[in-house]
């Protein structure tokens, strides 16, 4: 096996393992040392079934089931810890996956829960070429690059994580809209917090629709989350993955933010997508 870093602020390859066959300890210990510092890895290549995602994913920890989606339905009933994340529709017009085909916007997953999923595994079956790209930025750096006027009026400020919409917006089955972020559902989660592995700080922001900064004017809460997220998506804090059929990727969900471009409603793009459950409430 071998690492090839991007020469983002994130991300790398490993290249020389078949992730059908199972890992060796010297290569989960590999793979986790090249993904604590580089936060996305990338394995290109790659010809799995669910088994073998599944199998595959188990290595890094506990997996967790898929959120709800706004149909309410389970995707894939013999697998139901993979989420499918797809445009396409059955022969019956019923969605196939989650997401569709617009774009969805700067998150982290599932943050609206007390304890978030740690990692998110993703699985390319179809995609459509040079479209539907994803891109992550990376927290740590987007902290530690902050003003100090910035970083002295976050530091101790909590951030409400919206539940009723998913990241393409679309409002999860059970929810009713609401104008005001204040009344918004969803756990109350620090804006800074620590990496449970380095102990170093990031921002920790969810999405930005619907979020509110507790304790603030709606108003001024609204003006501060526009300045942090202007600066932590700043294209220096980010990489980009470029999608090929057999890519898997992994990527820490604590610490970085991701989201997806649009792409031609007319193709055709099917990901298969585990997650590890978390294993520590937010630490501050």
């Amino acid at each position: 096996m071998n690492l090839i870093n991007s020469s983002n602020s994130l991300g790398g390859e490993i290249e020389g393992i078949d992730l059908k066959k199972p890992l060796t300890e010297t290569q989960i210990k590999f793979i986790n040392h090249s993904w604590d510092e580089r936060l996305v890895l990338v394995f290109k290549n790659q010809k799995l079934d669910d088994n073998d995602l599944i199998n595959f994913s188990k290595n890094f920890g506990e997996l967790d089931p898929p959120g709800p989606n706004p149909y309410g339905i389970t995707f894939l009933p013999d697998f139901p810890e993979i989420n499918v994340i797809s445009n396409v529709k059955n022969n019956t017009g019923i969605p196939i996956g989650n997401l569709g085909d617009g774009e969805a916007v700067w998150h982290a997953d599932m943050t609206y829960n007390e304890i978030p999923p740690k990692a998110g595994i993703l699985y390319a079956l179809e995609v459509p070429e040079n479209q539907g790209n994803t891109h992550f930025a990376n927290m740590t750096y987007a902290y530690n690059q902050l003003s100090e006027r910035l970083k002295n009026k976050i530091n101790d400020k909590t951030l409400i994580h919206d539940s009723a919409h998913n990241s393409a917006g679309m409002l999860r089955k059970g929810y009713n809209e609401t104008n005001n972020p204040s009344q918004t559902p969803g756990a109350r989660h620090p804006l800074v917090i620590r990496d449970p592995q380095t102990n170093k700080k990031m921002l920790f922001l969810g999405r930005r629709p619907h979020a509110y900064i507790i304790g603030m004017e709606v108003i001024e809460s609204e003006k501060l989350l526009d300045e942090i997220w202007q600066h932590a998506t700043q294209v220096k804090f980010t990489w980009t993955q470029k999608w090929k059929v057999g890519d898997l990727l992994m990527w820490k969900n604590l610490n970085v933010l991701h989201k997806r471009d649009a792409f031609d409603p007319s193709t055709r793009r099917v990901m298969h997508r585990t997650q590890l459950k978390g294993d520590i409430k937010i630490a501050i």
